[in-house]
């Protein structure tokens, strides 16, 4: 069996013109009209291979390869189809559409695994619209409660139960997972290491430790023009200070740890007006989690020191939190194997951004396998990668569910 790259990337492409931003970017945002359009296309181009297609009661789309043994529990392969408001092309989709390139492969030759296989497009993962990322294969891998879930907001105030009615996806309920024999999901590295090392698959070993924190700097709005610098309680001033703290925590243990602000937004927004208050976002993220502690404590140690210092108050509330993961062995080494026995160049990587792989790594053996992407950029319309790249990560992808089940047969 080969992966038949022009049909990978055809779909790859198709997929591009949905939502399409501009020349080679995406806005896809999760349960939006154009997140619709781009299910409906995957569960056709699914249900013509011969999957069955369902959907849970959060959106998820499992479309079902029938395998030799139906009372073996499936082999999942998946990621998502949205995107970032500013998105690329590749990030996600490729693990979604390699999923179905993977069963083409079968079915052109009308082969079947032992086990079932399953193409998967989790709801949400980017978290753009409705936080938290990764939401809805949180709520298979049960972190999250069905009525959580479907009670998260956008910034409009239309809740993620809405939403989903409203483009027809919204699955019976109560959510009830199945069982997975194994979760393998192909993704862009959306980082520079692979490409700067000239390195072709990236073995995932696991995910770094993440958390987000929200936060609130109050002081007193007052006229710009008239109230002398000494006399003020600027949440501005302040700002710049945790700012330069934040930036301090990113780089205290260089090469592994992180931060970034993400979302500033001041009120009431006034440019000749002193800020009552302003809101900010911060992501933290180390490999280690006693790591991830210690630069969250420096965090709060932060906001004390310039509230103190500015005389505002600083609320610092931690949100979503995801742990460091380690993958399973056993389905590492099926794609340490594959690259080595395709000849393909490889390294173990630990992924740096979150990916559904995350939560569903709880109640099932999972690995993800890496493909470098243009100058490592990614959540951006630049985002590209070939369609050598393309093949190469579904190559490996197929062989690594083959030697996981064992075999195929006609």
């Amino acid at each position: 069996m080969k992966i038949d790259r022009d049909r990978l990337w055809r779909r790859l492409m198709h997929s591009a013109a949905i939502g399409k931003l501009g020349e080679t970017g995406l806005c896809r945002l999760a349960l939006s009209d154009e997140d619709r359009a781009v299910r409906d296309w995957f569960s056709a181009e699914a249900r013509a291979l011969g999957c069955e297609v369902r959907t849970d009661a959060v959106g998820n789309i499992f479309a079902r390869y029938p395998g030799l043994d139906p009372d073996l529990p499936p082999i999942a392969i998946g990621s998502h189809l949205d995107t970032q408001p500013t998105g690329g092309r590749f990030d996600g989709i490729l693990g979604v559409l390699a999923g179905l390139e993977v069963v083409a492969c079968l079915a052109e030759q009308g082969r079947h695994l032992s086990h079932p296989l399953e193409i998967v497009d989790w709801t949400n993962e980017e978290g753009s619209r409705f936080a938290p990322a990764m939401v809805a294969s949180g709520a298979f891998a049960g972190v999250f409660p069905l009525a959580y879930v479907l009670e998260r907001a956008d910034k409009a105030g239309v809740r993620f139960g809405e939403a989903l009615e409203h483009i027809g996806y919204a699955g019976p309920g109560p959510l009830a997972p199945h069982r997975l024999a194994a979760y393998f999901e192909l993704h862009i590295e959306q980082g520079p290491v692979l490409e700067d090392k000239g390195i072709e698959i990236g073995v995932v070993t696991g995910v770094q430790a993440i958390r987000w924190y929200d936060i609130e700097i109050t002081g007193d709005c007052c006229h710009a023009g008239t109230t002398p610098m000494a006399m003020r309680r600027d949440p501005s001033s302040a700002l710049g200070a945790l700012l330069t703290a934040v930036h301090a925590i990113g780089t205290s243990d260089p090469g592994r740890s992180l931060s970034t602000v993400g979302i500033i937004e001041t009120h009431p927004g006034s440019r000749n007006t002193v800020p009552q208050s302003i809101r900010l976002t911060v992501d933290l993220r180390h490999g280690d989690d006693r790591a991830l502690e210690a630069m969250e404590q420096a965090l709060y140690r932060a906001g004390e020191t310039v509230a103190g210092q500015f005389k505002v108050a600083c609320a610092i509330t931690r949100g979503w939190t995801s742990p460091a993961v380690a993958f399973d062995e056993a389905c590492i080494g099926f794609v340490r194997d594959s690259a080595r026995s395709l000849g393909f160049s490889h390294c173990d990587i630990v992924s740096g951004a979150g990916h559904d792989a995350v939560y569903v790594a709880r109640v099932a053996p999972t690995a993800m396998i890496f493909i470098p992407c243009a100058e490592g950029i990614s959540h951006n319309p630049r985002e590209s990668i070939t369609p050598e790249q393309a093949e190469n990560g579904a190559r490996v992808l197929l062989d690594a569910v083959i030697g996981f089940d064992g075999g195929t047969t006609v």
